[in-house]
């Protein structure tokens, strides 16, 4: 296995190799999988989907999971994955699509507060601001614009719900829920993620049926009537509201930390289904199975002082060997050892996940396994997963 650029997390399992820059990176990204004879490339983060890597891999006959150039700006464009919706009658959130500051802060009026702001674009998970004042909402304005989406405040229990698809069909995995905002109880920014779980309560069958039936399928149908089908992964942020689920985001990637405790759970069948994505297998999607266990997972992400803003980096890390001894997974991000120790190198360094027959005891596992790690200024939530607990 090869990961590019990889961290040193990975490199226990694989060959990692420096990550290619500048205009011709996607280029080099075939090259290197022409050079390797790789079988098979998973694409991770987002920014090289909506640039059109996979059309780059296709147009080589290379296997390649993830969306095309076209299927991406479900994620690269707020705006138009807003107008998607509306075509594919993908129930959403009440929203104007601005192209200026003055048209954003024009829409305003007509939204009672708390008011949703998105950037349009691409933001690493903080392109979204919840405004609780007339003042909030037009700082957010003016630091997420010029293109906008204003949306309404949905109320509800936000879930995750992520599928792979192969341009026909789609294979669901079960729900998780992330916890965005940077500290306890949902305070502070918004980040990438702090922490995820997943159980098998969170949503009940009705309410997968209902997403499948409402969300996840008509989007992969209408992507194909439109002649962009979509393969690879697809991550759906909901809000379960009163109505019924309707969809917050689209992403078109394996969500951060969800994907931590969906793989902490999986015990065969991903390979499977890799290959179903990238056209490898002509089995149906109903003979296709992801074998899980059924024990809860969690995961908890130790980040970097001053993140999200200004993260700090190069600070030494210790005890991921005395965690994962608790029977923890420690999934690295933001690390590097160029000098022999390993450092911080990023916002999230570490996602430390674990299972357990119940809820209650993976969390204690995973805060376990989070106490023997140090670095300095390193900030976790303590309240992952504790949503849990009380509902159920």
């Amino acid at each position: 296995m090869i990961a590019c650029a990889g961290n040193p997390g990975i490199r226990q399992i694989g060959r990692t190799v420096p990550a290619p820059a500048g205009p011709a990176a996607l280029d080099a990204y075939v090259d290197l999988a022409v050079r390797e004879q790789v079988h098979l490339t998973v694409v991770g983060p987002e920014a090289p989907l909506v640039a059109g890597i996979v059309d780059r891999f296709n147009e080589k006959r290379l296997l390649v999971v993830g969306p095309t150039q076209a299927a991406a700006r479900l994620e690269g464009s707020k705006i138009f994955a807003k107008k998607f919706f509306a075509r594919a009658g993908i129930p959403t959130a009440q929203s104007v699509q601005a192209q200026s500051a003055v048209e954003a802060i024009d829409a305003l009026k007509y939204f009672p507060l708390p008011v949703v702001i998105k950037a349009d674009g691409l933001a690493a998970g903080k392109g979204v601001i919840v405004a609780h004042t007339p003042a909030e909402a037009e700082d957010a304005v003016l630091k997420l614009g010029p293109l906008l989406v204003i949306e309404e405040f949905l109320e509800g229990e936000e879930v995750s719900f992520i599928g792979i698809s192969n341009g026909r069909e789609l294979i669901p995995f079960e729900a998780s829920q992330d916890h965005k905002r940077l500290d306890d109880a949902d305070f502070g920014p918004n980040t990438g993620g702090m922490g995820a779980y997943c159980d098998g309560r969170i949503i009940t069958p009705a309410q997968t049926d209902a997403i499948m039936e409402s969300v996840m399928l008509p989007a992969i149908h209408r992507m194909a009537v439109e002649g962009t089908p979509f393969t690879g992964f697809l991550y759906a942020g909901l809000m379960m509201t009163a109505d019924g689920p309707k969809v917050l985001e689209f992403n078109v990637r394996l969500g951060d930390p969800e994907t931590q405790v969906l793989m902490h759970r999986i015990r065969a069948g991903f390979l499977d289904i890799l290959q179903f994505s990238a056209g490898m297998s002509a089995n149906p999607a109903s003979s296709l199975t992801i074998r899980t266990h059924e024990s809860p997972s969690v995961c908890v992400v130790a980040a970097s002082a001053g993140y999200p803003d200004k993260p700090r980096t190069g600070d030494s890390i210790t005890g991921i060997e005395v965690a994962e001894s608790l029977g923890a997974t420690v999934f690295q991000a933001g690390t590097s050892d160029s000098d022999g120790t390993l450092r911080t190198s990023g916002g999230r360094v570490l996602g430390i996940t674990a299972s357990a027959p119940t809820l209650q005891l993976a969390i204690e596992k995973t805060y376990s396994a989070v106490s023997k790690i140090h670095f300095t200024g390193m900030h976790v939530r303590h309240d992952i997963a504790s949503k849990g607990l009380i509902r159920w």
